[in-house]
């Protein structure tokens, strides 16, 4: 009866402690979708398309409404992300092409490798755009499984029309097929549509197969999906099925994945135990007009300090510690993600410096403001284009893409024009769309921020006016 008893108390002990385990240490999925505009879900104003898995986590959870990619363009901006560092920081710079030298350093600290440390079981799929071959694959920085492409899925010697490129002036007509790869080793490689049309599917069912398999033990899923980047692709399933054409037909399926996402989660019962954060690494590719997403009503898109360029879409979900249907202003970042993820799971923080700042008190609804008033829009090689001080943005003079022009319909680019573009002041409190300068008015807030460019040209450089940062650390350079 007591040898009974005992082994009931020890067993009451295990339960507790592993319990405490799993409060304490919550799983953490991010969902980063590619060229995702601000305004492509219905949470943040999409029409025409039911985006109803989008909808089920704005409702239990909450909506960010200030949240910004760390720069407008695929390479950097998955930098930000998971090194909570600004990208030219780093060293990096634009999006990396197939010929690129230079890669994201292995001696930079992940959510990844420090969430491994941690204990977690880490896995990544879909999109990576931060090396273009071993040893500068995910599985180097952290992630102990890697299915997937190592840059856009436009990198390919194929046109927008899926025909394969001939002319010899065309650069893109001597890239390699799109490569995939499981860890460093490829193994599969796509030159149609077709192909790409299964890339959702795939990832979304390994992603599904990844949770039910470490559902026992704290795991990190990044999961990177390459649409709605152009060329566009649906599966069959899909294709024909939206209201507004194939990029109806893409969002529809990637609403699909995130429902699949938040099924398995709650099949598996580990739903209040996940924290789930679903994002996008830059603003939309305008010129490309019907295959394109949209800002949302912010100015420009993509490849632009506008805030159509940077502000995105940011959705989490952490059942019973997140605020259901919430609504948050705070000015975030993607940089932010990491220190805020390292807070919730108790894992270090890199020793190298970083930029991001730790938002888990917001997120749990201990601190009604933010820790972040300032976000310098770094662009090109090293130009510093603007900055936000809290409710300010004081736009530089630089050169910028435009799509002010004549746009594309059905997968054909239309143009993108450059302008100069000059000094100016907008209070986005009482103007989102950028539209009215009123720096001959706020005098002092422009003399403000100008001493928050001085300390970001001292810290990270600036091309712009030819500074060179006292703190920027370099990347890793292919042979």
């Amino acid at each position: 009866m007591i040898r009974n008893l005992i082994l009931l108390v020890a067993a009451l002990i295990v339960c507790a402690n592993t319990n405490a385990q799993k409060s304490s240490k919550p799983n953490v999925i991010i969902i980063n979708m590619d060229d995702m505009g601000y305004g492509d879900t219905e949470p943040y104003g999409m029409t025409g398309v039911s985006t109803d898995n989008f909808n089920r986590v704005a409702k239990e959870g909450t909506r960010f409404t200030h949240f910004n990619a760390a720069q407008a363009v695929c390479t950097t901006s998955r930098a930000a992300l998971l090194t909570g560092t600004y990208p030219n920081r780093l060293g990096l710079a634009g999006a990396l092409l197939p010929g690129s030298k230079v890669a994201l350093n292995p001696e930079e600290e992940t959510i990844a490798s420090l969430l491994k440390e941690a204990g977690y079981k880490t896995a990544m799929l879909g999109k990576w755009h931060l090396g273009n071959k071993p040893p500068y694959t995910p599985i180097h920085y952290g992630f102990d499984s890697f299915y997937g492409i190592p840059y856009s899925h436009d990198i390919w010697p194929i046109d927008y029309a899926g025909k394969r490129i001939t002319d010899p002036a065309n650069m893109r007509g001597g890239w390699p097929a799109l490569p995939v790869y499981q860890g460093d080793v490829v193994v599969d490689s796509i030159l149609t549509l077709q192909g790409q049309s299964r890339l959702t599917t795939a990832f979304t069912e390994r992603a599904v197969a990844f949770i039910k398999e470490n559902k026992a033990k704290p795991f990190f899923l990044y999961l990177a999906h390459p649409m709605p980047h152009v060329p566009l692709a649906a599966s069959d399933k899909f294709r024909g099925k939206s209201k507004i054409g194939l990029f109806g037909d893409v969002i529809l399926e990637l609403d699909w994945s995130l429902g699949e996402v938040l099924k398995v989660l709650d099949q598996e019962k580990i739903a209040d135990n996940t924290l789930l954060i679903v994002t996008s690494d830059n603003g939309p590719w305008l010129n490309f007009g019907d295959n394109a997403g949209s800002s949302g009503g912010f100015k420009e898109g993509k490849s632009t300090s506008w805030e159509g360029g940077t502000r995105v879409p940011m959705l989490v979900r952490w059942p019973g510690k997140v605020e259901a249907a919430g609504v948050n202003s705070q000015l975030m970042t993607n940089m932010d993600l990491l220190p805020t993820i390292m807070a919730a799971t108790g894992a270090p923080l890199p020793e190298k410096k970083i930029d991001g700042m730790n938002f888990l008190p917001v997120l749990l609804g201990k601190a009604d403001e933010g820790p972040r008033e300032v976000l310098y829009y770094y662009f090109g090689k090293n130009n510093l284009e603007a900055i936000r001080y809290r409710n300010w943005k004081l736009v530089l003079p630089h050169p910028s893409n435009t799509y002010a022009a004549l746009h594309g319909k059905e997968g054909t680019p239309g143009k993108i024009a450059r302008v100069q573009v000059p000094t100016a002041l907008y209070n986005l409190s009482h103007d989102a769309g950028e539209d009215y300068d009123v720096q001959e008015l706020y005098p002092e807030v422009v003399a403000q921020i100008m001493l928050l460019a001085e300390e970001a040209r001292k810290d990270l450089g600036d091309d712009l006016t030819n500074r060179v940062g006292e703190n920027v650390r370099k990347p890793a350079m292919l042979q």
